[in-house]
């Protein structure tokens, strides 16, 4: 039995120092990393549309719902269907500012990194620097 381990285990370690070696001497290796990532796209908050609470107030109901979130303005009035959760969730944050509610789900936990992917096509603008 013992031999049988020790081979095997032989085995296994010449396995891992081949591949090691094999990927040290891959040049693929060492240039994938920073080639494939572009850089985060930019907001242009001078060239966008600006919003003030006042107009996104006027945006309160789930057949013309307008968030701020973040300092950006969304108009989430065609998701709003798809959404998982039942429209009354989402109702209370149309037309108000709902960064917290996005952070927080009405129970401390963030939205998931697709969620928030999901909202960049709905963003319509940002929100004026002075409305609180």
């Amino acid at each position: 039995m013992k031999t049988f381990m020790f081979a095997a285990w032989s085995a296994f370690i010449g396995a891992i120092a081949t591949l090691t070696f094999v990927a040290w001497l891959s040049p693929a290796s060492v240039a994938q990393e920073p080639a494939s990532e572009s850089p985060a796209p930019t907001i242009s908050a001078a060239s966008e549309k600006s919003f003030s609470l006042d107009e996104i107030a006027k945006h309160n109901r789930l057949e013309d719902c307008w968030m701020a979130i973040e300092g950006n303005v969304y108009d989430i009035t065609s998701y709003v269907k798809n959404h998982p959760a039942p429209p009354s969730v989402l109702q209370r944050w149309c037309g108000k500012e709902a960064t917290e509610g996005m952070r927080t789900k009405g129970y401390g936990a963030d939205h998931s990194k697709t969620a928030w992917e999901m909202l960049k096509p709905l963003r319509i603008g940002v929100l004026e620097r002075n409305a609180n």
